[in-house]
């Protein structure tokens, strides 16, 4: 590439890198973000239905569906007795809306001269859309299963009757309302009827009502009618201490990942620090443009991810230090170390996207909704990377400054590590497969002899409500609670009424912790109900998230089959499994907690021990093409040992991130860097006592077809 082509080049990258940040910047100034119940709290709403434990279990699905359909991300939804569910909806701009959806049955029919021929069952998707001949809004719906074949047989024999009869019409009931009743259209042939398994309601609706009957019916109906019993609005269920402390740890741990870097690459340290600064805009950014609920896990974890971003830039800091030892040339090392580090990148990108789209596309809940997160974390870091922090480097380093002052740049030299670690690690690769088996079993052994420890909202458990005679710092609450040996309970308040959400206890605990809240409150406090609650991640949402979590993994083994090799596909999946028994099972020997926050941390692990395999395997497949001639475990250990520097600096960032929230944070929060801190732990380890060793084992029984130096010569030129 020329120089002036390399000038214009890094131009346009600096202009995109620009406007990208104007409209971040755009965005940080003028969107108010969208706070989950445990920073900001909502609405409660609490209904109950007519009908028995199985018509309110039945219930609840359908209400999970039409909060995900009114844009309500991070809600909580659990059953409680034995026919009332609790529904609280954080951020809800009309309450009064969200309860008139909530409260239809939405029982649609489909009825021709008053006999019903359909029901709502027969749809599969509902939206509202202009109406193109004439005023209002209109909806379309879409049938499914045997109703597009029902739905031809009724309007062929309707359009077989003179115009202007009522047998020519076909009306829609929603609960037990017509909304609609228009004619068969004339061009409907009689007895052949219409096909393509869709039609149109009409009824010059507004746009409002055209969007709420959509909702309702691609939610589906409810099984029985249901009341709207109470509705408040609830405080937080986090104290102002423990956010504060929370914002602490993240400033902490943020300002020391920033030092260690600009100590371990000087003047690149600090315009990876920039980048970063930049990559934390744009996907908050990214988070405010979508809507999405910020909850106290949700900016954890997303603190978590600038520790993680690091991880591109000391990929391609590393790959420049590699080249300037080749030829000591600043800028040309630095581009080459962005060329170099560019198919990791990509492929461990790619294998978090795939995982993240199908999470967002299958699973539902806060699994979906971490799907979104992830995905703007990895478009951001992306763009951090391989746009923004290029336009710095390069302009940085191309200055005739630092040029002549290689020492400034911190590119210059291998590093400690790699200038005096030279081992080979793999001759007998048994042993490491049998190390790691016995520490996976071991700590996967927690599970059996201790069990563990679900949270409410996998378990249920009990919602105790209590009447003040003031009003109620929900502060002191919690504090007093945590003192009494309650740490996991979730206190939520409105006005003089506290509501106390917690796991499975007796009637003696029960009673305890009323001893506790009424010594918390001023004028004390007496208990006005005490129920049985069921799990707000309902087996229909655990069952969809596990499958979405399949398909994702086995997504990402079929791309890094193609990629790279199905052996190393294989190998990473098999780390990555290890790594989830060793994190459950080590929860389970400490008699943690595993809640939702976990189930976070849980997909967080898995993400993080696929990128760690593809980066010391991108390494392999550089490695297997340059040496031809050297045996696979000495490609493999050299793999390993050139992508330790890369291993140790980006454990150490995120290790600073995990260390302060760990120290600082709230319990629950303490548990989520527990879990990550363990996850990273695991995820390093199992690369190297894991996946490396089962390529190896599996090139060893299904080895490679040779590939000839005429070949690869070939390929290169």
């Amino acid at each position: 590439m020329s120089r002036d082509n390399a000038r214009r080049g890094l131009l346009v990258r600096g202009l995109i890198a620009l406007g990208v940040l104007v409209a971040s910047a755009f965005l940080l100034l003028t969107t108010d973000p969208r706070l989950g119940l445990d920073l900001r709290g909502g609405t409660q709403i609490v209904l109950e239905a007519k009908g028995d434990s199985d018509a309110a279990d039945r219930s609840l699905e359908v209400l999970r569906r039409r909060v995900d359909a009114l844009g309500v991300a991070e809600p909580v939804i659990a059953r409680s007795g034995e026919n009332r569910i609790v529904v609280e909806l954080p951020g809800v701009q009309d309450p009064e809306e969200a309860v008139k959806v909530l409260g239809r049955t939405a029982q649609l029919l489909v009825q021709r001269n008053g006999q019903t021929v359909m029901t709502g069952e027969g749809i599969s998707d509902a939206s509202a859309v202009r109406n193109q001949q004439g005023a209002g809004f209109v909806v379309n719906i879409q049938f499914q299963g045997e109703a597009p074949s029902k739905w031809q047989k009724v309007t062929g024999e309707a359009a077989c009757e003179p115009p202007g009869t009522p047998g020519r019409q076909i009306a829609f009931v929603l609960d037990g309302k017509p909304i609609s009743s228009p004619e068969v259209s004339s061009d409907t042939p009689c007895g052949a009827g219409q096909a393509g398994g869709a039609t149109t309601i009409t009824g010059r609706f507004s746009q409002p009502e055209a969007k709420e009957l959509a909702l309702v019916i691609r939610s589906g109906a409810l099984p029985v009618p249901v009341e709207v019993i109470e509705q408040r609005t609830v405080g937080a269920t986090l104290g102002a201490e423990a956010i504060d402390a929370s914002a602490k740890a993240a400033i902490i741990g943020i300002a020391l990942t920033s030092l260690f870097l600009i100590f371990a690459y000087r003047l690149a340290g600090v315009l990876a620090v920039v980048a970063l600064a930049g990559y934390a805009g744009v996907a908050y950014a990214g988070l405010l443009a979508v809507g999405a609920t910020l909850t106290l896990p949700g900016l954890a974890g997303f603190v978590l991810a600038i520790g993680m971003a690091v991880d591109a830039n000391v990929l391609i800091f590393e790959r420049a230090r590699e080249e300037y030892t080749r030829k000591p040339n600043l800028r040309r090392a630095a581009e080459s170390g962005f060329r170099g580090a560019l198919s990791a990148i990509a492929d461990s990108n790619v294998t978090t996207l795939l995982a993240a789209g199908l999470l967002f596309w299958l699973a539902t809940g806060p699994v979906r909704g971490f799907g979104v997160t992830l995905t703007i974390g990895v478009l951001a870091s992306m763009f951090s990377a391989l746009v923004l922090s290029r336009v710095l480097v390069l302009w940085v380093l191309g200055t005739r400054f630092v040029s002549k002052r290689p020492r400034l740049s911190g590119l210059h030299t291998l590093g400690w590590v790699r200038q005096r670690l030279s081992v080979v690690l793999y001759r007998r690769p048994s042993a490491w497969l049998i190390s790691a088996g016995v520490l996976v079993l071991v700590a996967f052994a927690g599970l059996f002899v201790r069990g563990l420890n679900l949270g409410v909202e996998f378990t249920g458990g009990r919602m105790l409500d209590f009447t003040a005679g003031g009003p109620v710092d929900p502060g002191r609450v919690r504090t007093a609670l945590a003192d009494g040996g309650f740490g996991d309970v979730v206190v939520s308040s409105s006005g003089n009424e506290v509501s106390l959400r917690t796991g499975p206890i007796n009637d003696a605990d029960s009673s305890r912790i009323g001893t506790i809240v009424s010594s918390a409150v001023d004028n004390g406090a007496r208990q006005s109900s005490n129920e049985l609650i069921g799990p707000s991640l309902s087996s229909e949402l655990r069952r969809n998230a596990v499958i979405g979590l399949a398909i994702a993994v086995a997504a990402q083994l079929a791309y890094l089959a193609v990629r790279f090799d199905w052996r190393l596909g294989l190998a990473t999946v098999a780390a990555l499994v290890s790594d989830v028994l060793v994190l459950i099972g080590v929860f389970a020997w400490m008699g943690k907690t595993a809640d939702g926050v976990f189930l976070a941390a849980l997909l967080t692990v898995i993400g993080y021990s696929v990128n760690d395999s593809v980066v010391v395997f991108d390494r392999l497949r550089s490695l297997r093409g340059s040496r031809l001639s050297a045996s696979y475990p000495d490609l493999v250990s050299d793999a390993v040992v050139q992508t330790v520097p890369r291993t140790v600096n980006t454990g150490i960032g995120v290790l600073f991130v995990l260390s302060a929230l760990l120290v600082l944070g709230d319990g629950s929060l303490a548990n989520f860097a527990t879990a990550l801190l363990i996850g990273l732990i695991a995820g390093t380890l199992s690369t190297v006592v894991t996946a490396a060793p089962v390529a190896m084992w599996l090139e060893s029984r299904w080895p490679r077809r040779a590939v000839s130096k005429k070949r690869t010569a070939g390929v290169r030129a």
